[in-house]
């Protein structure tokens, strides 16, 4: 038996690497999640929910980063740590820049190339996005290296992500891009059976045929009157989708486990975010037949109704996800402890 090499017992565990004294996991989460802090600190009122209408997506990127870092034990040198600090420094510049003439620099360009004014917030809100994913990817690589998408992609593919959706939006706005917008009459098909199933046998909800659907048009004749609602592809939840299956291909990236459970886990979160898109659909109905007809309030409530049932939908599966697999694999080892013969 060596003596030269102390081992840690079996109860302990190697002290985390720190960087400038403070924890490096915690250190890098803070720089990373900086350029929004100050963006949320001189634009408080950017942050609202809605994907197209602000910055309130970056709130979820933040979530993404943290989760994915706090408590990783990756040592992080001095260097490369204010390398990234200078990159922070960089996409910080370029938020305050924002409010000196750069944000109608950028609205100019996108009306310059055709973006039409109704939807030219997608086109300014898609380079805020781009920015940041570039900055946290960028940053991760100097970090972690060549393999950081294994440590925590979530977070850099959630923004890039939004930036693509954003850029879909302002270039092909409302029905202009058919293979996205081929999925709405089905939904409203779905809506208008639950809505007039939950009149007939529930509650009175409306007058007459309470929801009739043709196409991607959806005509209510609710208890405050007569409403109609045109739908596309965005308020499908088709965004919704696209964001949940590049989060959900990187999440399962960096898991060790097998393909066909992968694919199954994968399979139950597209019924899942189908499902939510679904109920997403039918709460906007249900609340121009009972609440109002009010172009104002409803829309108030459209704009923040995807991503309060949407993020924590796939914030909640992708934990109970970990969980199962965490417990999985603590039982495995468990019983191989348990069958191991004892070493002499």
């Amino acid at each position: 038996m060596s003596g030269d090499r102390a081992t840690p017992s079996s109860g302990q565990q190697a002290a985390a690497p720190t960087i400038f004294g403070i924890n490096s996991s915690v250190a890098v989460t803070i720089v990373l999640v900086l350029p929004i802090i100050f963006t949320l600190a001189i634009y408080p009122n950017s942050f609202n929910l809605s994907w197209n209408e602000g910055r309130g997506g970056f709130i979820f990127a933040m979530a993404f980063i943290a989760a994915e870092l706090i408590g990783t034990r990756q040592p992080v040198s001095k260097k490369k740590f204010l390398v990234v600090a200078s990159l922070a420094a960089i996409a910080i510049a370029y938020f305050a820049a924002l409010q000196f003439g750069l944000q109608d620099s950028i609205r100019e360009a996108g009306l310059s190339y055709g973006i039409r004014k109704e939807v030219i917030g997608s086109w300014t809100f898609m380079w805020d996005f781009a920015v940041m994913a570039l900055f946290v990817g960028a940053s991760l690589a100097v970090l972690f290296g060549r393999k950081w998408y294994k440590i925590a992609p979530a977070g850099v593919i959630y923004l890039a992500g939004s930036a693509v959706i954003l850029s879909l939006d302002a270039f092909f706005p409302y029905d202009s891009l058919g293979p996205l917008q081929v999925i709405v009459p089905g939904y409203l098909q779905i809506d208008q059976a639950v809505v007039r199933f939950i009149d007939a046998n529930i509650m009175a909800i409306g007058k007459g045929n309470v929801a009739t659907a043709h196409g991607n048009m959806l005509v209510l004749s609710g208890l405050h009157g007569p409403f109609v609602l045109q739908v596309f592809w965005p308020s499908a939840g088709v965004h919704s989708m696209i964001i949940y299956t590049l989060v959900m291909l990187a999440f399962l990236l960096k898991m060790e486990i097998p393909l066909k459970r992968k694919l199954i886990y994968f399979a139950i979160g597209t019924f899942g975010t189908v499902t939510v898109n679904i109920i997403r659909i039918i709460s906007l109905t249900m609340y121009a037949l009972i609440v109002t007809v009010n172009p104002r309030e409803w829309e108030a409530f459209h704009s923040v109704a995807g991503e309060i049932m949407f993020l924590p939908w796939l914030g909640i599966y992708l934990g109970i996800v970990m969980y199962v697999e965490g417990r999985r694999i603590r039982r495995l080892h468990n019983q191989q402890q348990a069958s191991a013969t004892p070493a002499s």
